[in-house]
């Protein structure tokens, strides 16, 4: 990083992250709208601010992109405290006043995620229908289903409720017992681990991943053991590293 050039006149200051204070420093034109990313300090930890022409910041594809692209630049020297798209403070007065009420929850959010990134791991079933999938996997769900047409007929809506709920049981059963069985392998491997909720039909599990800098081999390792067990109807597939969103808490108020 380089030293800060001069703070300029704005609207306000856009939040990227909060990182240990390191002195005041610039990230270069990186920010939003092209602007200097810079620290603004109290002595034990700065905020990542850039500076807003404009109080409305729109969810648009390239500030989304520019905010990552900072976390991204944070995450190659330490583990910053990502904070959400859209965090704006009037002026200086008020990131003086985040960083000094919440200091002791930043600096012991910052220990808890020392040397760390996450990394994210999904399992899915790698099936072409799902439902079939099932009715060939479990016997009671296939027996169900061939009780129901048996007579040739279209189903009745309880028996295509009770065919749906016994499904849906099922599956929540196997991602359960999947997930359980994948945990215990990741642990070895990462300091913490976080269930995000599915968000498909097909996708087993969708993990956060808190791991150290040093074992991010070690967690390759781990995802291939993981799925050693598995045919070739299930997938594994993991990204990253990234700033340790799932494993933050920020309750800032402006």
């Amino acid at each position: 990083m380089q030293e800060a050039s001069q703070q300029t006149a704005a609207v306000g200051h856009y939040i990227y992250a909060i990182i240990p204070d390191q002195g005041r420093r610039s990230l270069g034109n990186i920010g939003l709208e092209e602007t200097e990313v810079y620290t603004m300090g109290d002595g034990r930890v700065a905020a990542v601010v850039s500076d807003l022409n404009s109080a409305r910041i729109r969810p648009q594809r390239r500030n989304m992109a520019a905010h990552q692209e900072v976390l991204k630049q944070l995450l190659r020297d330490l583990t910053p405290l990502p904070a959400a798209f859209g965090l704006v403070a009037d002026d200086d007065a008020a990131i003086s006043k985040i960083l000094k009420d919440n200091r002791t929850a930043f600096l012991d959010q910052l220990a808890r995620v020392n040397d760390g990134v996450e990394m994210g791991l999904r399992m899915t079933w790698d099936v072409p229908n799902i439902f079939e999938f099932f009715v060939g996997a479990h016997p009671e769900l296939q027996e169900l289903r061939d009780d129901y047409f048996r007579d040739g007929g279209n189903l009745t809506q309880d028996q295509m409720i009770t065919l749906g709920r016994s499904f849906e049981r099922l599956l929540e059963q196997d991602r359960e017992k999947y997930t359980e069985q994948v945990e215990a392998v990741m642990r070895s491997c990462c300091r913490e681990l976080k269930r995000n909720k599915c968000r498909t039909e097909k996708e087993i599990m969708n993990l956060a991943c808190l791991v150290n800098r040093a074992d991010l081999e070690r967690f390759e390792q781990a995802v291939l053991q993981a799925a050693r067990p598995f045919d070739n109807n299930y997938a594994f597939d993991f990204n990253g590293p990234w700033a340790p969103h799932n494993f933050v808490e920020m309750d800032i108020r402006l």
